[in-house]
């Protein structure tokens, strides 16, 4: 006997999820007047709204765990986009800063990454990126960091 419920549409979206995020991370490194990975851009960002973070609270906002952010400043200091300087009030906590370069590259990261979300918004109507911005937003919900078994991290700590 036949089920009377309709049939459900497989979408796969755990495939295409990161499918798409795969071929974009690798294409924005393609460029070449991108002289920051995603993860560089992602750090210039937020320094750009707040200059001087510590490294831990942009490791939080890039969802990164403390040897993650702390190579990803490493790499951003060597390339001289950034500067990591002690903080005053706590000698054991370091705060990272923009330099003169990493501001003149943030504009640039700017100006590539509106135009790659527009790209990215192409045929779709504002109310359908309001849908799907919500979904992307709404994974990190269902699935917070503080669930996720960080590998990288001593299980001492």
């Amino acid at each position: 006997m036949r089920s009377k419920m309709p049939e459900t549409k497989h979408h796969r979206l755990i495939y295409l999820l990161n499918v798409a995020q795969r071929r974009l991370q690798r294409w924005m490194a393609s460029q070449p007047q991108n002289e920051v990975t995603p993860a560089q851009a992602g750090l210039l960002f937020i320094l750009g709204k707040q200059d001087g973070v510590l490294m831990g609270e942009a490791g939080a906002a890039l969802d990164m765990g403390p040897a993650g952010i702390s190579g990803l400043v490493d790499r951003s200091a060597i390339a001289k986009l950034v500067e990591r300087r002690a903080d005053r009030e706590d000698g054991r906590a370091w705060r990272v800063w923009l330099t003169p370069k990493g501001r003149n590259v943030l504009a640039q990261v700017k100006t590539t990454t509106a135009a790659v979300n527009a790209t990215l918004a192409e045929g779709f109507t504002s109310a359908e990126i309001d849908v799907v911005a919500r979904w992307l937003t709404s994974i990190q919900d269902k699935f917070p960091r503080d669930c996720i078994r960080d590998a990288t991290r001593d299980p001492e700590d």
